[in-house]
């Protein structure tokens, strides 16, 4: 087999004095150390605000015994008590095993106002020398900050953190709780709260650590990661994918992208999930790794811009991964909620519409996607209860349409849909960025990784299957849609995919010239889906020309405005194809 070229660590490059960026804890003590002592004179404060997931103990430890002060003020323990807290985000995490409430909280609301009084008091009493507030919500306490250091981590690697039972929740001592519980509680209320304070503080920084890797902390100074961030916006960028594996997952993965040969499989490859992925900024020689979220936070309108800022908020609207069954097993029978459903239940604004763009696919694959013209709705919730109840067999082809498919297919699945992709199949899946809310119907008689039972929803589920998109509905909406916008000598532009009532809008150009696109406007997200190799260009020279690879996803921000694309490298002379995404 060919040597992938496929990027893992995408990064960003930045000029730095050596003195802006640091590593290791003795050179992060005495950067601290030193810029409080030349900033400020008598009495000075230093906020250790931190995102939750961070290894508190390594940070403490590290940071008390090496930076210099008078006070050392660990600000949780002036939050409410872990009864009161659990009670408290009660209503957000729910009895669901799966799903809870997006939280109206803030980090304010965890803290007791009579403790919070007196330990303000406490500070207020030190007329000498340097205080350190630390903890999650030490921004909160004092309205002096002299200087401001946020302790930051990227979602996936707080993910695996939850897993070896090494993180807690907010306010909760709950490490050895289940990955799907403190999952839940992260999702719903702990990431919502730190990133509000997250925003509100981010112009304020002065430095950030990158604490990802356990013993080998980073730091860079604020300013200079906000003009990375700014940057990043400006330009084309792809984020740091990670791939997972699953009781139904591939090999296509692991053996085109060198990805760990003793993995028994990986199901999914996340390619473009700014929210979870990480950004990678090198400077000089050391490379800082910071939630690629931060993008969005920072710079909305130019990454977004301004219509799509407007529409969804601070938020990356679009969503790339990959689905690998090849030589793997269907995905679970499932559908996603309707837009009124998810914003009732779950305090949601948008759903979860998608579809599925074949990478690639091997003789006989197929996909699930719609009823059976014949369905009858209460004999098929029937069946699925009793399957799920008693164990048994459930006969999905009785009631769901059954679909062969090639490479290059794309399938439309707007929520309310009732779909699966079905083995043998590489699915790069374009979608609404709401990813958790899948509610599965039927899952084959399967045990997760785990061993254990995967969550079935067919309560959720039946709710909000639109029963009349059926097999005729399919074929009469064109769902495996291509229309043919423009052709010419080396370029073919083509509609493909989505359906008019989902709000991600694609367009695949085959080319072996160049092709002309503009962002008019609005952020886009695109993959190569054949070719070894493409290069993307500013016809004005506004960013470095910026290559691509096979099945790599790349972000191009609202703020580029006009780019071109053409073959490179290996793919001179031949001819390639990539897949566009924007917001309509």
């Amino acid at each position: 087999m060919k040597k992938s070229n496929y990027d893992k660590y995408p990064h960003i490059e930045i000029s730095a004095n050596n003195n802006e960026v640091c590593e290791g804890w003795i050179a992060i003590n005495e950067k601290i150390n030193q810029t409080i002592k030349q900033s400020v004179k008598g009495k000075s404060i230093i906020v250790i605000e931190c995102y939750q997931g961070i290894d508190r103990d390594e940070l403490k430890s590290s940071l008390q015994n090496g930076l210099q002060h008078a006070k050392w003020v660990d600000v949780e323990s002036a939050w409410k008590a872990e009864k009161e807290i659990i009670d408290m985000v009660y209503p957000f995490v729910t009895d669901d095993a799966i799903f809870g409430y997006m939280t109206s909280l803030t980090m304010s609301d965890y803290f007791d106002s009579e403790k919070l009084s007196t330990l303000r008091s406490e500070v207020d009493q030190v007329e000498q020398g340097v205080i350190v507030l630390f903890g999650h919500g030490a921004s909160l306490v004092s309205k002096q900050i002299d200087l401001l250091v946020y302790a930051d981590m990227a979602r996936w690697e707080i993910q695996l953190r939850m897993r070896k039972n090494q993180v807690t929740n907010l306010g909760i001592q709950n490490s050895k709780a289940s990955f799907s519980e403190q999952y839940k509680r992260g999702y719903f209320v702990d990431w919502r709260v730190c990133d509000l304070l997250k925003r509100e503080l981010m112009n304020r920084w002065d430095f950030v650590l990158d604490t990802n890797k356990k013993g080998s902390p980073k730091m860079i100074e604020g300013k200079l990661l906000l003009s990375a961030l700014t940057a990043a916006a400006n330009r084309p960028f792809r984020v740091v994918p990670f791939f997972d594996p699953g009781p139904w997952g591939g090999q296509w993965l692991k053996k085109n992208f060198e990805l760990d040969p003793s993995a028994v499989n990986y199901a999914w490859g996340f390619d473009c999930v700014p929210e979870e992925n990480s950004l990678l900024i090198k400077c000089n020689d050391i490379v800082i790794e910071v939630p690629s979220i931060n993008v969005v936070f920072h710079e909305p309108t130019s990454l977004l811009g301004e219509k799509v800022f407007n529409q969804f908020g601070a938020e990356f609207p679009i969503r790339f991964d990959f689905l690998d069954t090849i030589e793997g097993g269907n995905l679970s029978l499932q559908v996603h909620p309707l837009t009124s459903y998810i914003k009732e239940k779950f305090g949601m604004d948008y759903t979860q519409d998608e579809s599925y763009y074949m990478l690639d696919a091997l003789p006989g694959a197929f996909v699930y996607l719609g009823l059976r013209d014949d369905v009858n709705p209460e004999n098929m919730v029937a069946e699925l209860n009793e399957a799920q109840k008693l164990g048994g067999r459930f006969d999905a082809e009785k009631h769901v349409a059954k679909w062969p498919l090639k490479k290059h297919d794309h399938f439309s699945i707007p929520a309310g849909t009732v779909h699966c992709s079905g083995a043998n199949a590489l699915v790069l899946e374009i979608s609404a960025t709401p990813y958790i809310f899948t509610f599965k119907l039927w899952d084959w008689n399967r045990l997760g990784l785990d061993g254990k039972p995967r969550p079935i929803n067919i309560a959720h589920g039946e709710k909000n299957i639109r029963w009349e998109r059926n097999a005729t509905w399919v074929e009469k909406n064109r769902l495996n849609l291509l229309d043919v916008l423009q052709e010419e000598e080396g370029i073919r532009e083509e509609r493909t995919g989505l359906h008019e009532s989902e709000f991600i809008e694609t367009r695949r150009h085959w080319f072996t010239k160049t092709v002309s696109h503009h962002t008019k406007g609005g952020v886009n997200v695109l993959n190569l889906v054949s070719g070894d190799e493409a290069i993307v260009e500013s016809p004005t020279a506004a960013f470095k020309p910026f290559v691509v690879h096979y099945a790599e996803t790349f972000i191009i921000p609202a703020a580029v405005g006009e780019y071109t694309i053409r073959p490179y490298g290996e793919s001179l002379g031949k001819e390639c194809a990539t897949i566009k995404a924007y917001i309509r």
